[in-house]
């Protein structure tokens, strides 16, 4: 009770602002979490001009108010919902929308930022008691109205499902419904799944809520390539994928042309909407239908075709430095031509004087840490299934050495690797490398469990010598374990044409 009076009360208070006639779309302006921003009418919708009531006219709205409140006080909420909304008993004021009408009460749509001052003309110059609303905004349905007056006329939080929210959230920012944008924000910080994370992201994009935003934005980094799915990487568009694909802290699973792989696979399903099958399926068809139609290519590569363009700032974020340094990597470059001759070209010539460098032991390697080397580092990941002691090589500097990798439940290790088929005169070069671990478990909803992350450290690397860059406990691990790791070797002068 105390609840729905203090709303009664601010309406009271509101200074007056007269409603625009003319029709505008919903905007982005909104609450976000606990800031409090006024939100412009005329940014939103606006109501048509037969918006007056005669038994209103000539009263103050102070006055009109006291009177509801009177009223209103002695009003259960249950009572409220039940037989004054939902049913539209002693209602003056009528709402049209969505080719719907709700029977309303003043005293409750006033709890509204919008209809508060919408109301406030209505009581000064009324002639008529129904309100045509003119929405723009398609997210806006007659569900997602419903459930925000109806939510006006009680107070508890109505049930509200993950698949509802971007519709109602919309609905709340544009009548300005303070309590109903809060319930879709803790809603969607506690519903973050593959079914709902891009179209929470764009929703909190649009209505400026920011933790939820960077949190489905943590989710897609975690979850694209470690758990893919064929819905999720339909639902992904385009400027999302640019920001996951160039960004350091994607979860990489293998190494970065995995990364390739995935976008070549997401750009199937965008150009191939129709096509129906299974993620164990999708690589094959992607392969072959990319085949097919470079068939008809003579020397341009898929990327520079009609079709291909649209795609060029997503996969010019690869980093194409480290997939060259491997035979089989390039050899799925050269077979697919879907990268441009003119974008490799550069890289393959500037590896070729990293790889000079490292045989004349000119180059040692980064020797601070900063923002522009992070965004050049090689992205690899591993899978580790259940406990024990495993060992891997990781190519972080292949044009050099690779890096001897070793997982107990204690610790991780590094140390150079003895590479026959490298240069020997490394072997005992004193070498730098930028380098971060991170390990993440997931629980079966694939949500985060526990994450654990060296930072971005210089790690000295002389002779065969191993040591320990982790320290872990084995009573908070569980398994299978993901192991990611962000590796530099070069300075960024010998990267900076990538």
């Amino acid at each position: 009770m105390g609840l729905l009076t203090s709303r009664v009360l601010k309406c009271r208070e509101s200074s007056p602002v007269e409603p625009q006639p003319e029709e505008v779309t919903a905007g982005p302006s909104c609450l976000s979490g606990s800031r409090k921003r006024k939100l412009s009418t005329s940014e939103n919708l606006a109501p048509s001009s037969d918006i007056h009531g005669p038994q209103n006219q000539g009263m103050s709205l102070h006055k009109v108010l006291n009177y509801i409140y009177r009223k209103r006080a002695k009003i259960s909420s249950n009572y409220a919902y039940e037989n004054l909304f939902l049913n539209g008993n002693d209602s003056d004021i009528k709402i049209r929308a969505r080719r719907r009408t709700w029977c309303l009460h003043k005293v409750f749509l006033c709890q509204s930022g919008y209809f508060a001052n919408v109301l406030k003309g209505i009581w000064r110059q009324s002639h008529s008691d129904v309100i045509k609303l003119v929405i723009k905004n398609e997210d806006i349905d007659a569900r997602s109205l419903h459930f925000v007056f109806g939510s006006l006329y009680t107070e508890e939080d109505l049930l509200l499902t993950p698949v509802e929210v971007p519709h109602v959230l919309a609905a709340a920012c544009l009548l300005q419904v303070h309590r109903v944008i809060r319930q879709c924000e803790e809603t969607m910080k506690t519903t973050i799944n593959r079914n709902t994370v891009c179209s929470y992201y764009m929703a909190a994009e649009t209505y400026r809520l920011k933790v939820v935003k960077t949190r489905c934005f943590e989710w897609l980094l975690y979850n694209l390539m470690t758990h893919p799915s064929v819905a999720l990487y339909r639902e992904v568009d385009m400027k999302l994928m640019y920001l996951l694909g160039s960004s350091s802290d994607l979860l990489v699973m293998q190494k970065e042309i995995d990364v390739y792989t995935t976008l070549k696979t997401w750009m199937f399903l965008h150009l191939n909407p129709c096509w129906n099958g299974t993620m164990i399926q999708l690589l094959d068809h992607t392969n072959s239908w990319l085949s097919n139609y470079m068939e008809c290519i003579d020397d341009n590569s898929f990327l520079e075709s009609e079709e291909g363009l649209i795609f060029q700032p997503v996969f010019k974020k690869l980093r194409f430095q480290h997939i060259i340094c491997d035979l089989a990597s390039t050899s799925i470059l050269e077979q697919d031509r879907l990268i441009p001759l003119e974008w490799l070209s550069p890289i393959y010539k500037q590896q070729w004087l990293t790889l000079l460098e490292a045989q004349e032991q000119t180059a040692i390697g980064p020797q601070t840490i900063n923002e522009e080397l992070e965004e050049c580092t090689m992205r690899c990941g591993k899978i580790i299934a259940k406990n024990g002691r495993y060992t891997w090589k990781w190519p972080s500097c292949k044009l050099s050495f690779p890096l001897h990798v070793t997982f107990t439940s204690q610790c991780i290790t590094l140390r150079k690797c003895y590479q026959q088929c490298g240069p020997t005169a490394c072997i005992k070069h004193v070498r730098n490398i930028l380098f971060r671990l991170t390990l993440v478990c997931f629980d079966s909803n694939k949500k985060v469990t526990f994450r654990k992350t060296t930072g971005y450290k210089l790690f000295t690397i002389e002779n065969l010598e191993e040591q320990i860059v982790m320290k872990l406990d084995s009573e908070v691990l569980t398994f299978p374990l993901y192991i990611f790791g962000n590796f530099l070797c070069v300075n960024l002068a010998n990267s900076e044409n990538q």
